[in-house]
């Protein structure tokens, strides 16, 4: 049986062609793309960039900037979040691999994507670095806090540091300039780990710092392993950091994967990974505001009221209520990384947010795999994307990195984390810009009080 599987996954890789970095079709990205019709096969289109060096060359960013490796050989880095004192701390890890396998069809496209990642190990740690002369060379590097359980979303608020683990929301004392934890995290928050097929726990904290917001995606692509295994999930979890209470604050998310807050509003908006198996070009992922007590469709449907056949059963009234997003990233880019920008930024990019697409497993041609950013106007998404850092994927159709978070530091830089090179790239203006309002703008909620 095993052999028989295996050989079924070579043949789906000598259908499937790989030639280079390839983007959505402009109309399926945008606030009203083109959905396709769904198209369901015995297996979905799967192409999985294999892993190469950087070399010489490094990620190709705007005229007029520049990037810079300025952390290499972590272990695995995935979220970054910026200090009041312009340390950068990032969380290092994995997670879910006790996620069984539903099927041949599942253990194929693991044994895929599982070609495309790292063979470092994941780190469970967090790592923070920095710049002590400004010149924007971290030379001192150190381990905060080791230990800790698949560590993803960070926040800042009120003198504490919050860390979303894969399975509980946890806190340290923090104090600026601090090195490294004073001692063992304190627990907040039991979060969903059962199977935990989609294990990241993203996290933003509210303008106020009152709450902290933590995404938790769903266990299955649509439901496969039954509606029991689903419970908690597919959603934002509203939690206060002071009791660990926590409520559904938005619904239907299949799998909210990056949180932030918007500057001046106090919006929360989330980019979300949508589900898979019904073509290369279905369903689009997407960045949205996220509305409090909203449903966003999932399991029942997507972009809105599109009805997903394959679920059962049907909830034609949840349909009703689903909520169209705000804004189409194109299909299976696995977005990963939301933060807003600044004027720091440069003029070009002062008002937008910019998205890390991580990138395609399961379309033919590759999508994502770059940083992109979506131009704002009034308050909302305005325009067609922007290739802001790009060439992960040489001319050869390997991936030299796969870009997770990013953060915006308000003194003009973005920082961007990358989990298959193991890096964190710094991009800047050539230019001086000028300087940010304050520190808690760009999206990284810090409450400096």
């Amino acid at each position: 049986m095993m052999r028989a599987v295996l050989l079924m996954s070579v043949a789906v890789l000598a259908l499937s062609g790989c030639d280079g970095e390839g983007n959505p079709d402009p109309q399926q990205r945008g606030p009203n793309p083109e959905l396709s019709e769904p198209r369901r096969g015995l297996l979905p289109d799967m192409t999985i960039p294999r892993p190469t060096t950087w070399g010489d060359d490094r990620p190709s960013v705007p005229q007029g900037y520049t990037i810079q490796a300025i952390a290499t050989d972590l272990r695995i880095p995935r979220q970054t979040l910026i200090l009041p004192n312009g340390d950068i701390l990032v969380t290092e890890g994995t997670g879910g691999q006790g996620a069984p396998r539903l099927n041949p069809k599942a253990f194929i496209a693991g044994v895929i994507k599982g070609w495309g990642k790292t063979s470092v190990p994941g780190g469970n740690r967090l790592t923070l670095l920095r710049d002590a002369d400004g010149d924007g060379t971290y030379e001192s590097r150190g381990i905060f806090a080791e230990n800790l359980n698949g560590p993803y979303g960070l926040a800042l608020v009120n003198g504490s540091l919050y860390v979303a683990n894969q399975d509980a929301l946890v806190r340290f004392d923090y104090r600026e300039g601090q090195t490294e934890a004073s001692g063992p995290p304190v627990h907040v928050a039991d979060l969903p780990s059962a199977i935990n097929h989609h294990w990241t726990k993203a996290m933003t904290a509210s303008a106020d710092g009152r709450f902290l917001y933590v995404g938790i995606g769903s266990n299955s692509n649509i439901t496969e392993r039954g509606m029991e295994a689903e419970v908690g999930r597919a959603m934002v979890w509203q939690i206060d950091p002071q009791t660990g209470a926590h409520r559904p604050y938005a619904t239907g998310l299949r799998n909210p994967t990056a949180l932030t807050i918007q500057p001046g509003t106090g919006q929360l908006w989330a980019v979300v990974n949508e589900r898979d198996e019904i073509g290369p070009d279905l369903v689009p992922d997407y960045l949205t505001s996220v509305r409090e007590g909203g449903f966003y469709g999932w399991p029942y449907s997507y972009w809105g009221q599109n009805v997903d056949t394959r679920v059962r059963p049907q909830d034609p009234e949840k349909v009703a209520t689903a909520i169209r997003p705000d804004y189409s990233l194109g299909a299976h880019v696995a977005a990963l990384g939301v933060a807003f920008s600044n004027p720091a930024m440069g003029d070009a990019f002062a008002d937008g947010i910019f998205v890390g697409e991580h990138g395609s497993w399961n379309r033919e041609q590759p999508t994502g795999y770059r940083v992109v950013f979506v131009p704002f106007r009034d308050g909302r998404p305005s325009g067609t994307p922007v290739d802001f850092v790009s060439g992960f994927l040489n001319g050869e159709g390997q991936a030299r990195g796969r870009p997770v978070g990013v953060s915006v530091d308000p003194r003009g830089a973005l920082i961007v984390a990358d989990d298959l090179s193991n890096t964190v790239w710094r991009i800047t203006a050539n230019q001086p810009q000028p300087a940010a309002a304050s520190l808690s703008s760009g999206g990284e909620n810090l409450q400096i009080r």
